[in-house]
């Protein structure tokens, strides 16, 4: 494995939570890319007395000059020392960084330049051991269960046909042929379309227009696409639809006895299903208990110290947050511009809404810092490989991954999570839980859907720490 690249770095503090990082690569790592760019250069050369791709570095740089030759150098190697530069700095960058390069360093001199960064605000400690905290002891509403059960039983509800006019809750079964301007268009018609009345499955004013008929009713509805509808082409035109009821289908729920038990689930009688809901809620509400508990302590550290961050190292982290959730859609397959369509913002408003999110996590993380540096918590061997373990079922060697990331210079970028993870624990090891009110506890835990809501809830947006 080649050794990595050699960067000397110097950091110098600046105000507004930056940095400059002052970089130097050795005139013998310039010389090795200069030669490597030439190389390239021949590949393409023709010169008589040479074969092609044969030609010496010394010629090529004689032929094409040695600042072309630089350029092609620098465009190559400059990635690597610049990620060199961050990575042996040690800093935590936040947001982009400025690159300055003053002129190419002459033959045998070796190559400075200055990044200028935001970085993570550091804090002044306030108490961050044996603070309180309040806590709750963790329930499961009765109304919880229900909610589950319910959503058993319409999961398994059946579909009866009946003769009688339609009502909501109901299913019809219908064609239906759509136009815009008189002409129809993609993806508006449809043979033995299953719509429930009642649902918001299709445009505003379908469903309402077909509530109260009957089979064999013939409709003419006319309704008016949302601006923001997805298919642009159809955004804000009307539409007038032709539609044949063909059946009305009620729909029906299974008995709630022991015999629903039995038949949808492993366990013989109701009351025993209710046993096992109860226990698999009481298990998700224990654990939202403790990720709250670990949050509220946090956040009271971070209550009692000082940090001073600068709105625009907090707007570059929440530009940040922003551009990881455009490269986690586009994985998807989603389009960004699509996203921001449906969700009616453009990119600014969605980079706003995450403001209040960069700001919390960049105060955490100057708090966890600073209490590892406090603490002097280090991080041994057996943490790193315990870290650098594959996922269940994958395959690989902690130890091999370990002993590249280190070749690479990339091992502190593992041990600063794991440090800040044990300043975390520590903080909540040390924490005094405080009985919180029930009732108001299971306002924050419980919604309709019996299940709390996450840090991911506010604003659609995802935080770095909702992985979590």
């Amino acid at each position: 494995m080649p050794a990595p690249l050699e960067v000397k770095t110097e950091v110098t503090d600046l105000p507004e939570s930056k940095v400059k990082i002052a970089a130097t690569v050795p005139a013998g790592e310039v010389d090795k890319q200069v030669q490597s760019a030439a190389r390239s250069f021949a590949s393409e050369m023709k010169i008589p007395g040479f074969r092609k791709g044969k030609v010496p570095p010394q010629i090529v740089l004689q032929r094409i000059g040695r600042d072309a030759v630089m350029e092609e150098a620098l465009r190559v190697g400059l990635p690597e020392w610049y990620e060199r530069a961050m990575i042996d700095s040690g800093v935590t960058p936040v947001g982009d960084p400025k690159l300055d390069m003053p002129d190419p360093p002459a033959e045998g001199d070796p190559l400075e330049f200055t990044i200028e960064v935001g970085v993570r605000p550091t804090a002044e400690l306030g108490e961050y051991k044996g603070i309180d905290v309040p806590k709750i002891e963790p329930e499961v509403p009765t109304d919880a269960i229900d909610a589950e059960i319910e959503r058993m039983r319409e999961s398994f509800a059946g579909l009866e046909t009946v003769e009688r006019a339609s009502a909501d809750g109901d299913f019809i079964l219908i064609d239906y042929v759509g136009e815009v301007d008189g002409e129809p268009f993609e993806g508006g018609a449809a043979s033995d379309f299953l719509l429930e009345l009642g649902s918001d499955t299709l445009i505003e004013g379908f469903n309402e227009g077909l509530t109260g008929s009957s089979a064999g009713d013939s409709k003419t509805i006319e309704v008016t696409f949302p601006d923001e509808y997805h298919a642009e082409h159809l955004s804000g035109k009307d539409a007038k639809f032709e539609i044949d009821v063909k059946e009305v289908r009620e729909k029906t729920l299974p008995e709630l006895d022991d015999d629903f038990a039995a038949d949808n689930s492993d366990f013989d009688t109701l009351e025993e299903l209710r046993a096992d809901i109860e226990a698999r809620l009481l298990h998700s509400a224990e654990h939202q208990v403790e990720h709250q508990f670990r949050d509220a302590a946090l956040d009271a550290v971070v209550d009692a110290a000082e940090i001073d961050i600068p709105e625009e190292i907090v707007q570059a982290r929440a530009t940040e947050i922003w551009e990881r959730i455009e490269r986690s859609l586009q994985q998807r397959g989603m389009d960004p511009a699509m996203y921001l369509q449906i969700q009616g913002k453009d990119r600014d408003e969605a980079i706003a809404d995450s403001r209040e999110d960069a700001e919390t996590g960049l105060k955490r993380e100057a708090v966890l810092a600073a209490v590892a540096e406090a603490e002097g918590i280090e991080v041994t061997e057996e943490e790193l490989l315990e870290a650098l373990e594959p996922p269940a079922g994958q395959k690989g060697k902690p130890e091999k991954l370990l002993k590249r990331l280190r070749a690479e210079g990339r091992d502190s970028l593992v041990e600063e999570e794991i440090r800040m993870r044990k300043a975390s624990d520590l903080i909540v090891d040390e924490a005094k839980p405080v009985a919180m009110d029930a009732a108001e506890a299971r306002e924050k835990l419980w919604t309709p859907e019996g299940e709390g809501q996450s840090e991911a809830d506010a604003g659609d947006l995802w935080t770095p720490g909702d992985d979590d």
